[in-house]
């Protein structure tokens, strides 16, 4: 009876403080100690009401999307004079960097989520509701979005807006191939990822039936990834680990049939790596015994078979398979591909922002990671302007003294500028202004129009697009809030560059991208790593720093913890081969 009334007691002490549980130690024997901080709230989730409408006091943002730059956008957001909806067909944010983990059991699917509705109802001060649909059509006109619920016998719906957040991301670019969308696998989502997981399995188990010839198992265990990037090199070490670490003792009558073959149109995998990260991966696929073929473009996949075509001699041949995996790009969704026809872009592959990530053609949507891209603007399209506006006295020349007053708003303005500078180790544009101008002392530099197009005509030169990765998206979602949060305060005084074009300043500056590194696991703990200043690091030193990153950038102490236990439950019993 004591031990019934302490129970009760310590019961009624967790319902009565919620924030108790936030500091609940969890023990798990089996395992060793692993001391975990759990997140739990026992409150429950915010009724779904209806927001006020559009053009009220507060300001309705409809979000389209869940993905890192839709979460990032929602997490960073704390200006409670908007209300905020969030529409997507999927209820979750998917950690998507570790999606070839989960396709081997490594992590599991439920370790890298994270309910929308719990990142929602953390936002205290802000009205925030998710609806799970799908936009189908976007009216930039009438600032409406048009929704079809994930439910079957459900009505479709119209949402109006003040300002929209397209972060929609994109879908897999099969460039037409002919059977890819039939016969091959993607892996982009939580659910392609799962579905990898089952066919592995399956494979191994059809392949270990009595009845089949040698040559059909063969088949069956031909395991092929087409695309030589991050993630299909990723997924190609992690299914190599899977395979000689588990599945070799599980299935040891079919161990030697295994093959993996990586294809690649480019010459070489991980293009956008340092060429020593490229080098090195190549030579650890040959030693592995991973069958990597460069130079070779699929052209055809059946049922049972690849075709390739050699770029160089364009020889055709076939290979068999059991599994394709295909990771080779992306394209742009048809409900974003409709709306750049309403806006005029319709000649364009992909949306395209401003610098402040506005969309082109419209006033209050914005747009951000994978299905947009920045229009950065050309400084040989502003020359003029430039020179005016820092030509203070109409004189028709520009003094080094004016072009020193103006050189924060133009390097702000156009990055351009700074990567040329860079690239040409010079301090600053005044180093350049010198250059066209001879051994000329700095001080008596003067430039009329034409000198000063002169000088600065091989800038627009480095301008790039930057990459579609999680990271690009992130920082975009963290921008864009941090303009909303001060949206009121930078219209009244405003801290951009100057307008070039016209009076006064931009209310902000400009999204500028700042690169954290990138990695690339590669099997067998060892992983590349590429972080500024040209610091490149392979081996199991930098697995260890791949676990530390991956595990901090976790959106929630609960998928952290469940992907660190994952890990440790690897390392322990190996990884889980059931077919679930």
């Amino acid at each position: 009876m004591r031990n019934s009334n302490f129970y009760k007691r310590l019961s009624s002490t967790f319902r009565e403080n919620p924030s108790i549980s936030r500091f609940l130690v969890v023990f798990a024997v089996s395992g060793g100690g692993l001391v975990a901080y759990s997140e739990a709230n026992i409150q429950p989730v915010a009724k779904i009401d209806e927001l006020p409408k559009a053009g009220s006091e507060n300001k309705r943002v409809v979000v389209l999307g869940t993905g890192w730059a839709g979460i990032s956008f929602l997490k960073n957001l704390k200006n409670p004079s908007y209300d905020v909806q969030v529409i997507s067909p999927r209820n979750y944010f998917a950690f998507t960097p570790l999606l070839p983990s989960v396709t081997v059991g490594t992590v599991e699917a439920r370790s890298v989520v994270e309910p929308i509705r719990n990142i929602a109802k953390k936002k205290k001060n802000l009205n925030v509701n998710y609806w799970e649909a799908e936009c189908y059509r976007i009216d930039a006109k009438n600032k409406k979005v048009y929704c079809r619920p994930s439910q079957e016998d459900k009505e479709e719906f119209v949402v109006d807006y003040d300002y929209l957040v397209v972060a929609m991301g994109a879908r897999v670019n099969t460039f037409n191939t002919p059977g890819v969308e039939e016969n091959c696998h993607y892996l982009k989502e939580v659910e392609d990822a799962q579905k990898i997981r089952r066919t592995v399995i399956d494979c191994f188990e059809r392949a270990s039936l009595p009845t089949l010839s040698d040559d059909e198992r063969k088949r069956i265990l031909q395991f092929v990834v087409v695309g030589g990037g991050p993630t299909g090199v990723e997924f190609a070490a992690e299914l190599h680990d899977f395979v000689s670490e588990d599945l070799v003792k599980l299935y040891p009558s079919v161990k030697d049939l295994v093959k993996i073959t990586l294809l690649e149109a480019t010459d070489h995998i991980l293009n956008m790596f340092d060429k020593r990260i490229t080098t090195f991966a190549e030579e650890k696929f040959h030693r592995d015994g991973i069958d990597l073929r460069t130079g070779a473009m699929v052209v055809k996949v059946s049922d049972k078979e690849i075709s390739t075509k050699v770029i160089k001699t364009g020889e055709i041949s076939t290979i068999p398979y059991g599994m394709a995996v295909w990771s080779t790009g992306i394209a742009t969704r048809p409900v974003v591909m409709d709306f750049m026809k309403q806006i005029g872009q319709a000649n364009r592959r992909v949306l395209a922002t401003d610098e402040w990530l506005r969309v082109e053609g419209t006033n209050s949507i914005y747009a951000l990671g994978d299905c947009a891209t920045i229009n950065q603007r050309k400084v040989m399209e502003d020359i003029s302007a430039i020179f005016n506006k820092a030509d203070k006295d109409n004189s028709g020349t520009l003094t080094v003294k004016e072009f020193q007053e103006a050189l924060d708003d133009i390097c702000d303005r156009y990055p351009q500028v700074k990567l040329y500078l860079n690239n040409k180790q010079m301090s600053s544009l005044v180093d350049l202004l010198k250059e066209s101008k001879g051994d000329v002392a700095k001080e008596s530099i003067e430039l009329n129009v034409e000198e000063f197009k002169s000088a600065l005509s091989q800038v627009d030169s480095q301008m790039k697009n930057l990459p579609a990765t999680a990271q690009v998206a992130a920082q975009q979602g963290t921008y864009l809030a941090d303009c909303f949060n001060r949206m009121e305060e930078c219209t009244k005084n405003p801290e951009g560059p100057l307008r070039f074009r016209e009076s006064g300043r931009h209310r902000f500056r400009p999204f500028r991208y700042r690169h954290l590194g990138q990695f690339a696991p590669l099997g067998g703990e060892q992983t590349a790593a590429q972080l500024p200043g040209d610091w490149v690091s392979i081996g199991h030193s930098s697995q260890w720093l791949w676990y530390s990153v991956y595990a901090s950038k976790q959106v929630s102490w609960r998928t952290r913890s469940l992907v660190v236990s994952d890990w440790m439950r690897r390392f322990i019993f190996g990884r889980d081969s059931s077919q679930i």
